[in-house]
């Protein structure tokens, strides 16, 4: 064997020689990763803690993790369901990199000894029910919620007291650019709302909520308008947390998903409280004409039993990744063709490509045929993305640019 001086190559061309001279005096066989392959181009995420040059990303989309853990045994890198395996160098720090992701943010965890962690050099981010990780994949389109020299607006913190729930709560308020300039202009509102595992932070934080609506209404594409973005999550009824066994056939009895009744909570606490709470304490346009609900996922699918049991309510009706409305919908929830300007459905397209279309059939068809059916809608697909934030910020920007256009 040719003398070779380990010491001056890098720490993960180090392993890789060490474990083919391994492989070499024992006969055994290795899978090694060409690292040729990689685009050496990564850059520091902009969801990096100020200063902090890990995580990169590269032109392909591979998310690149370094971590100094000198006494662990095994770190991996969790991103897209997949945990990828980090190497060690003499200084303890581990390196290695994800295959490539889709544009936009995604969620990720480090694996350090089989205990799953945040990284500490990112930026925290609330989703799975937890503050966690998060990285952003800089996106073809991503001008559309770029921070810009334009008129911005406020994302107000607003706590108030929920009487159906007998508890304070916290939502979170966009104000338009010019808000608190002209005291007599009312606002048209969106209620918007977040998915599953997240919360009232979500639209503003990883949705960019705030940022595409500043953009949109510096370029005169969508008529200025107040977001209010409170919390869905809802708890199981305690009857349907355990299931009920059959003793003779020691089976789970059927049970539908979500349970029955699932959204109730929110819906009342949203017609009860949060809509007359905005009202009270904004310049709002207090009418349902000038009142919209969105939402992407789990809040797409309150938005639509809400907006299909309420249809006095609202005016428009976005569902972003959270299933469709039906003709079927429609002719049990009298008023709503009459009331309803919009109903807006949206999906990745990588959803559709995996028959991930959510409650109530096939979205595209179902929004056809309330068009031939005389209701106003849109079917927009976002190209390349799947269950993902870029799939839901596109989503709100095409919306946005719909709704409350006399």
């Amino acid at each position: 064997m040719h003398d070779i001086n380990i010491y001056k190559l890098t720490a993960m061309k180090k392993q890789i020689l060490m474990l083919l001279i391994t492989a070499m005096m024992t006969g055994g066989n290795f899978t090694i990763l060409a690292q040729s392959d990689v685009i050496e181009d990564f850059k520091p995420s902009s969801a990096n803690q100020p200063g902090r040059e890990y995580p990169q990303v590269n032109s392909e989309g591979r998310v690149r993790a370094k971590i100094l853990a000198p006494d662990a045994k095994y770190v991996q890198l969790d991103i897209g369901a997949v945990k990828y395996d980090l190497i060690k160098d003499e200084e303890g720090s581990w390196t290695g990199e994800s295959a490539p992701q889709d544009e936009g943010f995604h969620y990720y965890q480090l694996n350090i000894d089989g205990a799953s962690v945040p990284d500490p050099n990112t930026l925290y981010f609330y989703g799975a029910g937890r503050w966690g990780s998060g990285i952003e994949v800089p996106a073809g389109d991503q001008e559309f919620y770029a921070l810009k020299n334009v008129p911005h607006g406020q994302v107000r913190e607003q706590i108030y007291f929920s009487e159906s729930n007998s508890a304070l709560r916290r939502c979170f308020v966009y104000t338009p650019p010019g808000y608190d300039q002209d005291q007599e202009k009312r606002y048209p509102v969106l209620y918007l709302q977040h998915g599953g595992g997240e919360d009232e932070t979500g639209w503003s934080n990883q949705g960019k909520a705030n940022l595409i609506m500043d953009n949109l209404i510096a370029e005169g594409r969508a008529v200025p308008f107040i977001i209010v973005m409170d919390n869905g999550t809802w708890r199981m009824p305690e009857r349907d947390r355990q299931a009920p066994r059959d003793t003779t056939q020691n089976e789970e009895r059927p049970r539908t998903w979500p349970p029955q009744g699932w959204a109730d909570g929110f819906m009342k606490t949203l017609l009860e409280d949060i809509i007359p709470m905005t009202d009270n304490n904004y310049r709002t346009l207090a009418d349902p004409q000038h009142r919209a609900m969105a939402g992407l996922s789990m809040g797409g699918m309150q938005t639509r039993i809400i907006t299909l049991a309420h249809p006095e309510m609202f005016s428009y009706a976005g569902i972003f990744s959270g299933g469709s409305i039906s003709p079927a919908d429609v002719e049990n929830a009298p008023g709503f063709k009459e009331n309803i300007k919009l109903v807006f459905i949206s999906y990745g397209s990588r959803e559709l490509e995996n028959r991930r279309m959510g409650f109530g059939g096939d979205p595209e068809a179902n929004t056809e045929a309330l068009r031939e059916a005389g209701l106003n809608t849109r079917f927009y697909v976002s190209p390349e993305t799947a269950h993902e934030w870029q799939s839901w910020r596109r989503g709100l920007y095409e919306f946005a640019q719909l709704i409350f256009k006399e």
